[in-house]
């Protein structure tokens, strides 16, 4: 099944942990359409603009996010979150294109180290409701994850 375009839904819902662990990781419909709403808004014009795309981390069902140690307000658990890396393209750049053109609920540059273009990667989702417009960047200070307003360089 197509999310979008260039996209299926196997390369959403895959996740080695789910593999090894014997998890089944199929979305229910209401989590399917919000990802097809996430592919169509986000991660095909994504695709579009910069080449290929890669998914770092999809859909994650109940048993899957728990075996992660996600959280279980995570809208990966819903659908309607992606973390993406584009190859030869920096994560900041892809986070910054994604906040000037594109309509989105979260936006979160996580990880990144300037001057290390393919470090981190970026977290992006699209609500079923109205979208926040919320932009993070995520990194570690003193050993602990902070959350800042904006993209950071």
């Amino acid at each position: 099944m197509r999310l979008s375009k260039n996209f299926t839904l196997q390369e959403f819902i895959k996740s080695q942990t789910a593999l090894r662990q014997g998890i089944d990781n199929t979305p229910s419909p209401e989590h399917l359409d919000a990802a097809k709403l996430l592919f169509e808004t986000v991660v095909q014009p994504v695709r579009d603009k910069f080449g290929v795309t890669t998914i770092n981390s999809g859909y994650r069902g109940p048993e899957l996010n728990e075996a992660v140690g996600g959280s279980s307000r995570s809208q990966h658990c819903k659908g309607e979150a992606v973390d993406i890396e584009c190859p030869g393209t920096s994560n900041y750049e892809v986070a910054k294109f994604i906040e000037e053109n594109l309509d989105f609920d979260q936006l979160i540059l996580e990880f990144y180290t300037p001057g290390i273009p393919d470090s981190g990667w970026v977290h992006v989702s699209v609500a079923n409701a109205e979208n926040r417009k919320s932009v993070l960047t995520a990194m570690k200070e003193d050993g602990k994850t902070v959350y800042k307003t904006g993209l950071i360089e």
